[in-house]
């Protein structure tokens, strides 16, 4: 069964909104594997004399306990389908862990071999869903700290975040693919701490004065909708947000909860392809600029960018104070300079400026992505009942597109497993959806605008994509996601966000962390090498049924 959307899980979890209990900050829990990860790895250990717990560990998980976190075990232990150890003995060795490492709040446990394809052993998030409903959380609120691929992969399919701590038996692909690496697991702790800390407010917090702020994010549609998170939790505390955006983020912008109005302006030192640099352009920009009257700036970036450019503007708008993340000396131009640790997923950047800037996250929000819904339009009819897939091939930059020929198998595959295939693009790519619909999808190329796109993804089972806009709007409607991953930017923090998501592709190919647009390697190796049959095994992890449809003749829709 497919998960449920993260604020229905909330509520029937108490977590958030009426509960009675307000989340706080990132996480209510953590996670963590137990051989390699806890306890030294004792192959199918029945014997509470060889627990050995990791360096550190006690210390480490008491500092957890201490920040208030709940933890949970989740384990594979087929030793006990296997017959080579009972379950008095598993019982003995999980107390001994307990006596050397303190009390856990739940263990899950999953008792079976690999040949019986159940739901709990990892790669399968079965654990994770079963520990977050017995610690009263959802998975999206949760941490999980593992030594292997395994647990990482069960992570995502839940929608957890993951952090790898690497053995030397880990595989190698298996750290590639990885989120976040830890080096050991104090340093894995550190690093859920220290991400808990940065989307709080810092103490003691600039209290910021309502009134009007303006909030800055001039990029594509993807980077407006990863910013989404940092823009509500200051409209949480302004009276009126005017968000300045670029052309190619105004659809996302328009769906954005907490923004009262919309500047779209292009800007040449972010826009690409840039404009020219027009003084009469940039004298009309400061204008209107200061005719917002702002008493509060926050501009959000990428990790690339700078705000200094903006921030001169800003300045000469006489808007009184301005917050950026900078690395650059800012001088005069910003009154709070921000600094994050390299690898932070976006929507985690954007609220620790936030937060930095006076706007913390308040308690009755979630982390999460979120669209306004009462601004979606309908699915077209041609795209039938709820539950289909939607595999949505292009991107903008084609490094980050599924390559042709694997979304034609991927249609094929699936509609041969009883999936109805939905294939998705802009008025640009028709002649690429046409060709991959041909293989026994419903093309819906050039048919639907970034709002009319969500209504079509809002109504899905899953949504197949490479690292593209598409699936941010996925993660902000809680669509589960198969993320054709190409690995030219990290995917821990361009990844798909607290949306269950199995990651395909090789994470380790040559060109892994180029950043390169255009695909420095031929044949576009890390994601043409994807067999077909992974994205059906993908969709079956993520408890994604097929419904068998009526074939649509031709696969085109007139």
């Amino acid at each position: 069964m497919q998960p449920d959307r993260e604020r229905d899980q909330c509520r029937s979890a108490g977590v958030g909104p009426g509960s009675g209990r307000p989340p706080s900050g990132l996480y209510d829990a953590v996670l963590l594997d137990r051989d390699g990860t806890l306890v030294e790895d004792v192959p199918y250990n029945g014997d509470p004399e060889k627990v050995r717990p990791v360096p550190g560990a006690r210390e480490a998980l008491d500092r957890l306990r201490a920040a208030g976190l709940r933890l949970a075990v989740v384990t594979n232990q087929s030793g006990l389908a296997r017959g080579y150890f009972t379950a008095e003995d598993m019982r003995r060795v999980h107390a001994r862990v307990e006596e050397l490492l303190g009390p856990f709040d739940h263990w899950a446990i999953c008792p079976h071999a690999e040949a019986d394809r159940c739901a709990c052993r990892k790669p399968a998030p079965g654990l994770v869903h079963d520990a977050a409903r017995a610690l009263g959380t959802v998975p999206t609120r949760c941490v999980l700290i593992g030594d292997i691929g395994a647990d990482m992969s069960a992570a995502a399919a839940a929608g957890a975040a993951g952090v790898l701590v690497p053995t030397p038996a880990t595989r190698a692909a298996e750290v590639a693919a990885a989120p976040t690496v830890a080096a050991d697991l104090p340093d894995a702790v550190d690093t859920v701490l220290a991400r808990m800390r940065l989307v709080a407010a810092p103490a003691p917090a600039r209290r910021a004065a309502r009134g009007t702020v303006l909030v800055v994010r001039s990029d594509a549609a993807g980077d407006v909708l990863v910013t989404g998170p940092g823009i509500r939790a200051v409209a949480a505390g302004a009276d009126r947000v005017v968000l300045l955006c670029g052309p190619r983020g105004r659809a996302a912008a328009d769906l954005l909860p907490g923004v009262d109005e919309i500047i779209e302006w292009p800007l040449p030192w972010i826009d690409a392809p840039a404009p020219p640099v027009d003084p009469d352009a940039i004298q009309a920009l400061t204008a209107r600029l200061a005719a917002v009257g702002a008493d509060d700036a926050v501009i959000f970036t990428s990790f690339h960018q700078s705000p200094l450019p903006l921030a001169l503007l800003l300045r000469l708008a006489g808007i009184p104070h301005i917050s950026a993340i900078s690395d650059d000396y800012p001088g005069a131009l910003l009154d709070v300079r921000h600094r994050v640790p390299a690898g932070v997923p976006e929507p985690e950047r954007a609220l620790s400026l936030a937060a930095a800037a006076g706007y913390p996250l308040p308690p009755d929000d979630q982390p999460g992505l979120r669209l306004r819904t009462d601004r979606l339009p309908p699915a077209p009819a041609a795209a039938g009942p709820p539950g289909y897939v939607v595999l949505h091939p292009g991107s903008s930059v084609e490094t980050r597109a599924c390559p042709v020929e694997l979304a034609t198998r991927v249609v094929r595959v699936l509609g041969a497993a009883g999936h109805r295939v939905l294939v998705t693009g802009g008025p640009d790519e028709r002649e690429l959806t046409a060709r991959v619909a041909a293989a026994g999808g419903v093309d819906l190329g050039g048919r639907t605008g970034l709002a009319e796109l969500a209504g079509v993804v809002a109504r899905a089972g899953a949504l197949v994509v490479g690292n593209t806009g598409p699936a941010h709007l996925a993660a902000a409607l809680g669509v589960p996601v198969v993320s054709l991953f190409a690995p030219t930017v990290p995917f821990g923090q361009w990844g798909p966000y607290r949306v269950p998501t199995v990651r395909l592709g090789d994470a380790a190919a040559p060109c892994r962390d180029t950043r390169a647009t255009a695909c420095p390697v031929p044949g576009h190796p890390c994601l043409s090498a994807v067999e077909p049959g992974r994205v059906l095994e993908a969709l079956r992890l993520l408890g994604v049924p097929a419904a068998v449809p009526a074939p649509v003749p031709g696969g085109v829709v007139g």
